[in-house]
């Protein structure tokens, strides 16, 4: 089956649809240095075509893949987050970070309701312009991903559209949440994913790992992020960004691994504490333990931002990949913050090759 992938960035959901057995045709992505990334790779995303979505027919997009209209396809995609998720809610208020300052002044202070409102980001309408492209090109199945806080009750009226899109298309629909841990992925992050196809329901994939910190006797325990890292920390991957220095370097240094600032805090017991519980972001100081799974990798980390490496560094780039469960040998271009960005913005591509194959084997 011919895959078209839209909002394609690193090429998570691409190179998961090339392992379930696609047939990937075309990727559609508007950041340039991403697209560098997909043209560096080219066994697994098709034609690589930097533009907007916004501004393609659902013809056009037939034409760059080289598909003439009675050929089947599916689309897949993820639109860009950042309308929908927790954290542009929380830095844009400007109320949790006021809470912050307070604690680390030692005021008692009330932390914040979470933000209600809804943000005004063109970005948002990115999610019916994907099932737009989905009725112009006639789909006979699609992937759709993105966080789950896109149905929190202040951005659910878009994430309903896009079901109540599928429906009236006539898709046979399968809504999930799914965890990266539970598809092999070093990871906990969690996605909120649609499946549709036009021939029957697709099936919710099945899980090959257990849930962190909950033992299945049937399947094995999450992959941890020691396991993913295996022999990359060798000299030859060394990257000069993941040397740290700075005003907080020797209090990284003081964090055992799987811990983050708290641990050097009045809170965890610590004698003489740096910090004071509350005070900082959760992921300040945040340090990997190689008996875990990482955290979520984020897009745009600030400089004291974790996950780091429990040997007191930043990740390299190809740890980030490692963590997404992208092959060795993927290249990931672009300047190191672009690099991050990409690898925090990307699908995990065991979990891509799970919901992708479901839709394929429901159009059998």
């Amino acid at each position: 089956m011919n895959v078209i992938d839209l909002f394609a960035g690193a090429g998570g959901l691409s190179v998961g649809a090339h392992l379930a057995g696609g047939n990937v045709r075309a990727s559609i992505e508007l950041n340039s240095y991403a697209c560098a990334t997909l043209r560096a790779n080219p066994a697994y995303h098709g034609e690589v075509v930097e533009a907007d979505i916004c501004n393609l027919s659902g013809k056009d997009i037939r034409r760059i893949a080289g598909l003439n209209a009675r050929e089947s396809l599916i689309i897949v995609g993820g639109p860009p987050c950042q309308p929908f998720s927790k954290a542009a809610y929380w830095t844009e208020s400007g109320e949790d970070a006021a809470y912050r300052r307070a604690r680390a002044l030692g005021l008692d202070a009330q932390k914040p309701p979470p933000p209600t409102e809804v943000k005004d980001d063109n970005r948002r309408d990115l999610v019916m312009e994907f099932m737009r492209v989905v009725r112009e090109t006639n789909a006979r199945g699609f992937v759709f991903e993105n966080v789950p806080s896109i149905k929190h009750p202040r951005n659910k009226p878009i994430y309903d559209a896009l079901v109540q899109d599928a429906l009236d298309q006539g898709f046979e629909i399968t809504e999930l949440t799914a965890k990266a841990v539970t598809y092999g992925v070093a990871q906990a992050r969690e996605r909120v994913v649609v499946l549709g196809s036009k021939k029957r329901r697709p099936i919710t994939p099945a899980q090959t790992h257990s849930e962190l910190d909950r033992s299945d006797l049937l399947l094995p325990p999450p992959v941890t992020a020691g396991e993913a890292l295996a022999g990359l920390d060798a000299p030859k991957y060394f990257e000069p960004e993941e040397v740290i220095s700075g005003r907080w370097a020797q209090h990284l240094a003081e964090i055992p691994p799987g811990w983050n600032y708290k641990a050097l805090t009045e809170w965890a017991g610590h004698s003489n504490p740096t910090f004071v519980a509350e005070s900082r972001f959760w992921n300040f100081l945040l340090k990997l333990s190689p008996d875990r799974p990482s955290w979520t990798i984020a897009a745009s980390p600030g400089p004291w931002t974790g996950p780091f490496h429990w040997s007191n560094r930043r990740l390299r780039t190809v740890e980030l990949a490692a963590l997404q469960g992208f092959p060795r040998d993927y290249e990931i271009l672009g300047p190191k913050r672009e690099r991050v960005r990409q690898m925090g913005n990307a699908v995990p591509v065991p979990v891509a090759q799970a919901i992708i194959k479901s839709v394929l084997e429901s159009l059998e």
